[in-house]
């Protein structure tokens, strides 16, 4: 998705939580220069890897584990959305491709990470502290922002970890994709939750 395309989308979505473009731009900045430091992951890589590929997009709702059981894993190439990494790395399970805003359980996606999963890292403008602690300690790492992106922060489309996931797929090339683990109507989450939950649903429909 071009950032022309994203940049209304965002800018609602920063109205409607009260989100700062700012923040947002200065975490992005934040990322780059962290990115230098660090093993880049290119974006032919990820070509490579989702291109044609049929793509399962894992989320972290509660019932995961048992869409899990109900799938032939072999047939898709795995992207996790961030919390739904432990629930692969406990089944032994390394996604290819895990996209995070680093809110998860970092220690399984660094250990994933080690078995080569790519990490994709979000910067917004409430992570800079996790952004500091753990992106330079990871490998095979691209950047990812929801405002302009930046020459080596991109903008792939999306909001929450598991849409911006499909996004991803959409972007390079997926030839099918496919959802585990969404619960758009899960009654357990707090408002906040509810709220970015009506946003994923919204724009996996647009997706769609």
């Amino acid at each position: 998705m071009e950032f022309k395309d994203w940049e209304p989308i965002y800018r609602e979505i920063l109205e409607d939580f009260g989100f700062s473009k700012e923040e947002d731009e200065s975490a992005a900045s934040l990322l780059s220069v962290l990115l230098t430091a660090v093993s880049n992951e290119s974006q032919e890589n990820l070509m490579q890897i989702i291109h044609g590929k049929d793509i399962l997009v894992c989320g972290n709702a509660p019932t995961l584990k048992a869409e899990l059981n109900e799938l032939n894993l072999q047939d898709y190439v795995i992207i996790a959305a961030d919390g739904a990494t432990s629930v692969l790395v406990d089944r032994e399970i390394t996604p290819s491709i895990i996209v995070t805003d680093l809110d998860g359980d970092v220690e399984k996606e660094m250990a994933a990470n080690k078995q080569g999963s790519i990490m994709v890292v979000h910067a917004h403008g409430d992570n800079t502290d996790k952004l500091l602690k753990y992106v330079p300690l990871l490998s095979k790492v691209i950047g990812t922002t929801q405002s302009e992106p930046l020459g080596n922060v991109y903008n792939f489309g999306g909001f929450t970890d598991g849409d911006r996931a499909a996004y991803l797929a959409r972007h390079f090339g997926a030839s099918s994709i496919t959802l585990a683990g969404f619960d758009f109507d899960d009654e357990s989450v707090n408002d906040m939750k509810k709220k970015k939950l009506r946003w994923a649903y919204r724009l996996l429909q647009k997706l769609a």
